[in-house]
């Protein structure tokens, strides 16, 4: 009898994607291949979706997932820009928080491969027409040297998201893997997740 395949949670803005099953059916044959079995967040959610819209349907859906991520062996977290912003999904960014904080492997996947100050740059050109400007030196520590119009600091360079996310990853020995195709990316990162639970 063969051995039950790592589960792992499956996270990112793809809930709100158009045609999100499929995504997700699609993601868990792609973990399958490499030796684990894949958890989407709707596989927790069976209640909830009988109930209508609303803020106790938001909060069940949020308890439904955090039982998913502390049954999860680990998770693949996808860190693309989300609303045509420079950020990621900010639950998605929760998620990894709370997974760290359990001490679980994570992989994240983006095929958006510039790095974070590069998006906050071509958000405020493409939305605003402006550019980033120098920071003025004013003694405070920094993780950026350029801010935006609003004089918020253009922070986390050499990073493809706010460094919390790529440092929480990285600090569960992870990495994000960067592909212009969607599921090559994806695919990149279950892979290495699924040598990093011994599979």
């Amino acid at each position: 009898m063969q051995a039950k395949f790592p589960s792992v949670y499956l996270a990112g803005d793809l809930v709100f994607r158009p045609d999100a099953l499929s995504l997700f059916d699609r993601l868990k044959a792609i973990c399958a291949e490499v030796g684990l079995e894949g958890i989407a967040p709707f596989d927790g959610q069976a209640e909830a979706r009988l109930m209508p819209p609303g803020r106790e349907t938001i909060l069940a859906f949020v308890r439904a997932d955090r039982e998913l991520m502390d049954q999860c062996d680990g998770g693949l977290f996808c860190v693309d820009p989300f609303r045509r912003s420079a950020d990621m999904d900010p639950g998605t960014a929760v998620e990894i928080g709370y997974m760290h904080g359990l001490g679980k492997p994570m992989e994240g996947y983006t095929v958006d491969g510039r790095l974070y100050p590069e998006k906050v740059e071509a958000y405020w050109h493409e939305a605003w027409g402006e550019p980033l400007r120098a920071r003025k030196e004013d003694g405070a520590p920094a993780s950026g040297s350029m801010e935006d119009p609003d004089g918020m600091l253009a922070h986390s360079e050499g990073l493809y998201q706010n460094g919390m996310i790529d440092g929480f990853i990285g600090f569960s020995g992870g990495q994000i893997a960067v592909d212009a195709d969607f599921y090559e990316a994806f695919r990149k990162a279950a892979k290495r997740l699924s040598e990093r639970l011994g599979r």
